[in-house]
């Protein structure tokens, strides 16, 4: 029997282009895919990465305190919540579009800029590994790193990207309003880019220079608002055991037990496919009739029904 599920759904840079121009494209076709699970009656909450985008910002706002010595530097975690913002804008008009196409008359979708609190202990704060903003010649990182003290790492033979820490998300600062939006039938997109990172200093959140992995934010997010399925959305079909080798193998199901048999075996890359399956697990472990999948976003119609993706559950 179809049974109509809250669903929480992490979309994949590949879904939102590098560029504004390319974004503006690439909206439109993942509203289709978003839109194709609405239409069948599943409550859909959408989080989506920000890695090209905040690195966009974060070098425009430098070089404008470079070009106006009155400026001063932009915090990472003001970057952050930019992205949010014009990222949603998009996005929730690429939606209401759609929606309307299809002809749903009423379309409230709603972007939230959410803030996402983090532990200023978090170990990761000494170790930074969150990559953003765009891939760059060996030559281009050595510049960047020498004109701001980025730290630049060489990112899975595609290039070299600027690295921040990336600490786990402890709480949503904005769920009760998040909370309220998605009970009263709104489609929500919130925790953009994992969320503004933020401490708590008595009684005031202060911004951190980190970028929280929109797959754990999107993890906490599906728990707290007791969601059905957790959908992290990249770019393949299926998660793989040996990939690129020629014993690769594609796997369509996985126990929380083989799943983590396959990370301690170091079957998925770190800032990858890692946090992917580890989110997953994660939200799978909360409660035995949660599931999670990874797949394509054109192929999140399908995974739902069964016929594609790597589910993991209890």
């Amino acid at each position: 029997m179809f049974k109509r599920k809250r669903i929480v759904i992490a979309l994949g840079g590949n879904a939102l282009g590098n560029t504004l121009p390319e974004q503006m494209i690439a909206v439109k076709s993942t509203a289709h895919a978003l839109c194709d699970l609405i239409e069948q009656g599943h409550q859909v909450v959408v989080v989506h990465g920000n890695g090209p985008q905040v690195g966009m910002i974060n070098n425009a706002m430098a070089a404008l305190s470079r070009e106006d010595e009155s400026q001063p530097n932009t915090p990472l975690s003001v970057c952050v919540a930019m992205s949010q913002a014009y990222i949603g804008y998009d996005l929730q008009n690429a939606l209401r579009e759609e929606l309307r196409k299809r002809g749903f008359v009423r379309t409230p979708v709603v972007t939230v800029v959410t803030q996402v609190r983090v532990d200023e202990n978090d170990p990761a704060f000494q170790n930074p590994s969150k990559p953003i903003g765009h891939f760059l010649t060996k030559d281009e990182a050595d510049r960047q790193a020498k004109a701001y003290g980025h730290i630049m790492k060489e990112d899975s033979g595609r290039g070299y990207r600027r690295v921040v820490a990336s600490p786990k998300p402890v709480e949503i600062v904005e769920l009760d309003a998040i909370s309220s939006l998605v009970d009263a039938g709104k489609i929500v997109i919130t925790c953009g880019g994992g969320g503004i990172p933020v401490t708590l200093q008595g009684d005031h959140l202060k911004g951190a220079s980190a970028v929280i992995d929109k797959d754990y934010a999107s993890c906490l997010l599906a728990k707290e608002l007791g969601a059905d399925m957790l959908i992290i959305l990249t770019a393949v079909e299926k998660v793989a055991v040996n990939f690129g080798k020629e014993n690769e193998k594609w796997l369509d199901d996985l126990s929380l037990e083989e799943a983590m048999q396959y990370c301690d075996e170091g079957q998925f890359a770190p800032g990858s496919m890692l946090p992917k399956v580890q989110a997953a697990m994660d939200f799978a472990a909360s409660d035995p009739n949660r599931t999670a999948m990874i797949t394509l976003l054109e192929k999140a119609k399908e995974g739902i029904m069964g016929e594609t993706g790597t589910r993991i559950h209890q």
